[in-house]
């Protein structure tokens, strides 16, 4: 029998739990020609996610927890599931806990790997329903712009709801950067991948732990990991601007000699000195950005530190 393991990332998750449990567990069930192997992945939760799972554990052997000493993200804890999934798993599924990501979909992602040989399926919506328009404006904008300025292939709508091949999921883990964005990482190391269209579901139970400037840090974050346009964005400010100058330098020195008209507007220079000072700022920061990145990546820290599992510990892979 093959083993197919699904990551779930759990963060304050304690009134869903038990709902999606249930849900992965019929879906396990028809699916019995497979091994199932649940990786729960618990980031720091401060409710009682960790007890939910530990009596998960208890009650079913395919249940496995990883709990954080801290909450390391998101990103972190998909990381996890893969490095420990990696080297037993013939099929590796990321999925939210949240029910967002439908677990019935699970048999048509394997079929599509073993009849049509791809190497991931992966999923997107294809409305957004129930989210707030100002949320779902910026996201698809963040896609669209994505597409244009990174080499990554990355879909609109795209989740992190995705089933892989052990091939693909060791080609991941291979990458150990810090600073993670993995619907980049999935789009930058290739493969044959399959797209599935899903509408969009609201969560089961609880609420949603992004908030719109969560979403927007963190498409920032895949904007600075995978592509250097911020960069020539800034470069390309500082050429237009010193052409723009040295044009006024040139047009003021003809109409002095021409006509003998004073140079005046005080409090017009006064407004462009400020505005050439905060466009010289945000270019700042946006090499510091780039810089900072390459700190936290030269610095090597762990991506995660698990305090508790019920994995054994000399089998246990910390990255």
């Amino acid at each position: 029998m093959k083993k197919l393991a699904l990551i779930i990332p759990c963060f304050n998750e304690q009134e869903v739990l038990p709902v999606f449990y249930q849900a992965i567990d019929e879906i396990s069930r028809k699916m019995n020609t497979y091994k199932f192997w649940f990786i729960f992945v618990d980031d720091g939760s401060s409710d009682h996610t960790l007890e939910i799972l530990k009596k998960f554990s208890e009650s079913d052997s395919r249940v496995t927890y990883l709990s954080f000493s801290k909450n390391f993200g998101k990103e972190a804890a998909i990381y996890a599931g893969l490095v420990n999934a990696v080297d037993e798993a013939d099929y590796i599924t990321v999925m939210d806990a949240d029910m967002q990501d439908p677990p019935e979909l699970l048999p048509e992602m394997v079929r599509y790997i073993e009849e049509e040989h791809y190497d991931s399926v992966a999923t997107r919506r294809v409305s957004r329903k129930g989210e707030p328009p100002i949320r779902s404006f910026f996201a698809r904008m963040f896609y669209r712009i994505m597409k244009k300025i990174s080499d990554a292939d990355m879909m609109d709508g795209a989740r992190d709801y995705r089933l892989m091949t052990r091939n693909m999921a060791e080609a991941i883990v291979k990458m150990e950067e810090y600073n993670r964005f993995s619907k980049g990482l999935y789009g930058w190391v290739g493969f044959k991948t399959k797209w599935i269209s899903f509408e969009n579901v609201e969560r089961a139970a609880g609420e949603t732990k992004w908030s719109f400037w969560k979403l927007l840090k963190y498409s920032l974050e895949g904007i600075i990991n995978f592509s250097s346009f911020p960069l020539k964005l800034s470069s390309w400010c500082g050429l237009f601007f010193t052409l723009v100058s040295v044009i006024s330098i040139i047009f003021i020195c003809v109409r002095k000699l021409l006509y003998g008209d004073p140079v005046s507007g005080w409090p017009s220079l006064a407004c462009i000195i400020v505005f050439i000072g905060g466009v010289q700022l945000f270019c700042i920061g946006v090499l510091g950005q780039y810089l900072s990145k390459m700190y936290l990546e030269i610095k090597k820290r762990p991506h995660f530190i698990i305090r508790e599992s019920n994995r054994d510990e000399s089998i246990i892979r910390i990255s």
